[in-house]
């Protein structure tokens, strides 16, 4: 009797385990998922702003950045690009329109590969595969770098022979926060599509460590 009910006991911890790794099995497929559709979403928001204050634009003037594109705010009737553009022509700064052509070019097409990427991550098991989603796991942080480079370098190449040259010396704007430019100033800040990116990476990162304590449980129980 004892044996028998040792063997139900056995039987039943054994499908317990069976369940939790069934469970463990379909959370990477999940969090991965929802991390590619993110990514996908996050292409229609932007990724960063900034709200340039000036005495003679007493509500400032607002830009948002897009991975492909720029954008003021759509609440008011002045193209808000274009002007910051103008303005940062009088002090020596190259066009705004430019700026990371390859990047703004690229960016579309390589998150919607990064999102395929994610859905081969999930639900292709091999050993190598999990590196596919390192493009979707270091995105954000590679947003901002490649933004802060192209800021400092605007910022440190003024043209010597604009209107207001002698007046402004090189400068490197902040990626974020506040920045003080003459009589302007400067506030930037990251935006929902960044936020998004940033989600997306942090679901991806959990989707793997669960796939390696998956991983790891099998193995132990063989």
């Amino acid at each position: 009797m004892a044996t028998q009910i040792n063997t139900i006991e056995t039987v039943s911890e054994t499908q317990k385990q069976a369940s939790m790794t069934h469970l463990l099995k379909w959370i990477p497929h999940i969090l991965l998922s929802i991390a590619s559709v993110l990514l996908l979403v996050s292409i229609s928001l932007p990724y960063w702003g900034m709200i340039l204050e000036a005495p003679q634009y007493p509500g400032g003037l607002e830009i948002h950045l897009f991975v492909n594109q720029m954008a003021g705010n759509e609440e008011t009737k002045l193209d808000e690009v274009r002007e910051i553009d103008n303005l940062n022509h009088y002090i020596g700064m190259a066009s705004l329109f430019e700026a990371a052509e390859l990047e703004r070019q690229i960016a579309v097409p390589g998150i919607i590969v990064m999102a395929v990427a994610l859905v081969i991550v999930a639900f292709i098991q091999r050993r190598w595969v999990w590196l596919l989603a390192i493009p979707a796991l270091t995105f954000p942080f590679v947003f901002l770098g490649d933004l802060a480079f192209w800021l400092n370098y605007y910022g440190q190449n003024l043209d010597p022979y604009a209107p207001l040259s002698s007046s402004i010396k090189p400068f490197t704007p902040m990626v974020l926060g506040e920045s003080t430019i003459g009589q302007f100033k400067t506030i930037a800040y990251v935006d929902s599509g960044w936020s998004l990116s940033v989600v997306a990476a942090g679901l991806v990162l959990t989707g793997l460590l669960f796939r390696l304590l998956l991983v790891t449980r099998l193995a132990r129980s063989k």
